[in-house]
């Protein structure tokens, strides 16, 4: 689990030195809006060889594990973001892997994990929430890489805050989609080394929103969470090792309603050409709404690995 300090510059630099043969540095495009609330951005995460942000942190953790020795199966649990990289990079480096997955986790995500070799095993989706906690299960032996809240991933997350400011010197605010808090993390941490203006937001979805509850509460909370096809993010607790970092890193977590997320997955793909998934499309929606302070805004587009079906629904303007 990570410790309750920002992760030290060094350390992300270093990761960014170690993927940037494998990870892309995505771009970062302005918004085709008329009359924006802001100068916003997106930083595209959904262009990465597995579709999201999750490249970078499962890259920098196996690469250094590997050079540090590592011969054991790798694992995780994950609803397929975190699992994809996990599996490229195993691959990449001769390692066998295996995957934790919920029942629910989405076709398109365990298709491509099957593609790339990934040994599948599915539990309930209550058990991945405790496994996630306490990083075993009876069933996978090999070495755990958490999704989240290992120190290496947050690492590498955080290489998507150093390009943030060298492609765009001046920012006022950036917004980040929280599922379990190591993105936030990562790129806050970054951001508050180089450029303690810079505010980070969090942006979640309304059918689970621990971060925001949390805040409120002034303690990690656990909130009642609702099934929906934003399955990136939306844990139904907020980690406690993940609190002090939170706390200290954010400014604020905005929530997002189902049907704005809809309506911002089906802008990106009309004004950009851009698939994105509703996690990805969360930040941009909390920036669209207005309640992101400052002139120039970047959004964190996290990941775009949506099931066709849910497109088709999504284009019809309806939530799946």
């Amino acid at each position: 689990m990570s410790g309750r300090e920002p992760i030290p510059l060094a350390q992300i630099q270093a990761a960014q030195e170690r993927i940037a043969d494998t990870a892309i540095r995505t771009p970062l495009i302005p918004l085709n809006l008329e009359d924006p609330p802001a100068d916003i951005y997106l930083k595209l995460e959904n262009l990465q060889p597995v579709g999201s942000f999750k490249m970078r942190g499962a890259g920098n953790a196996v690469l250094k594990a590997k050079a540090e020795g590592l011969t054991e199966r790798v694992w995780t649990v994950s609803a397929g973001n975190m699992a994809q990289g996990l599996a490229w990079y195993a691959r990449h480096v001769g390692l066998p892997c295996s995957v934790l997955v919920p029942e629910d986790a989405p076709a398109t995500k365990l298709g491509a994990l099957e593609r790339m070799g990934a040994d599948i095993v599915r539990a309930p989706v209550e058990e991945t929430f405790r496994v996630a906690q306490s990083g075993r299960y009876a069933g996978i032996q090999g070495h755990f890489i958490h999704p989240f809240a290992d120190p290496d991933v947050m690492a590498g997350n955080g290489t998507i805050g150093l390009e943030i400011l060298e492609d765009l010197p001046r920012v006022d605010a950036v917004v980040i989609p929280y599922g379990g808090g190591g993105l936030s993390a990562g790129i806050a941490s970054a951001l508050s080394a180089l450029d303690p203006g810079v505010r980070s937001f969090a942006s979640e979805v309304e059918t689970a929103a621990p971060l925001a509850a949390s805040l409120a509460a002034g303690a990690p909370h656990q909130v009642i969470r609702e099934p929906s096809f934003v399955d990136g993010i939306g844990h139904p607790l907020l980690y406690p090792d993940m609190w002090p970092l939170a706390r200290k890193l954010l400014t604020a977590a905005l929530v997002i309603p189902l049907q704005e997320v809809v309506q911002t997955i089906r802008l990106l793909l009309e004004r950009h050409r851009i698939v994105v998934e509703g996690a990805g499309a969360t930040s941009v929606a909390a920036a669209l709404t207005g309640g992101v302070e400052g002139e120039r805004v970047v959004c964190v587009v996290s990941g775009g690995n949506l099931d066709s079906s849910l497109l088709e629904t999504i284009l019809r303007g309806k939530i799946p």
